[in-house]
């Protein structure tokens, strides 16, 4: 199967915030679609931009927009920004955020990161087709991050 350059020439176009807006409303609308209360901090500046309702327990998410690189899918586990320095990037940590969900334009799929998964790491890579080298020891396979799949076994019956 062949992937289209299509959405990824679109997406060239796009601003990082167009980005990530994009990426947010993707992903509140496939938590919605599962029956997950999706809610929205009145303010900025904290480490997760969703706040899932998975009654009891609330998971705070941050969203990123998670580029297709061949046939791996790419999510930053960390935020940069510009200082007079140059640019920093933060790794997010499990005492700041709970998940990351990453949204894949390119294959329209989101992807779900727990914190053990992420914490101390600027990025991870899942793999969405086994390697010309069959390589299966390490691999991070897309379908063990499937946001539908963890979201229902957090959910619970």
């Amino acid at each position: 199967m062949m992937l289209s350059d299509e959405p990824t020439r679109l997406a060239s176009m796009l601003t990082t915030d167009q980005k990530g807006a994009i990426a947010e409303l993707a992903i509140a609308h496939a938590a919605a679609q599962l029956g997950v209360g999706v809610f929205k901090p009145l303010t900025d500046g904290e480490r997760y931009d969703l706040i899932f309702n998975l009654r009891p327990r609330l998971l705070r998410v941050q969203c990123k927009w998670a580029p297709l690189d061949g046939e791996t899918v790419i999510i930053r586990c960390h935020s940069s920004r510009r200082t007079a320095e140059g640019l920093l990037q933060r790794s997010y940590t499990a005492s700041e955020t709970d998940a990351i969900v990453g949204y894949c334009q390119a294959i329209e799929r989101c992807f779900f990161v727990p914190a053990e998964r992420f914490d101390g790491h600027l990025q991870l890579v899942i793999r969405l087709r086994p390697s010309r080298n069959n390589q299966g020891i390490g691999i991070n396979w897309a379908d063990d991050f499937e946001l539908e799949a963890r979201l229902s076994a957090l959910l619970g019956p």
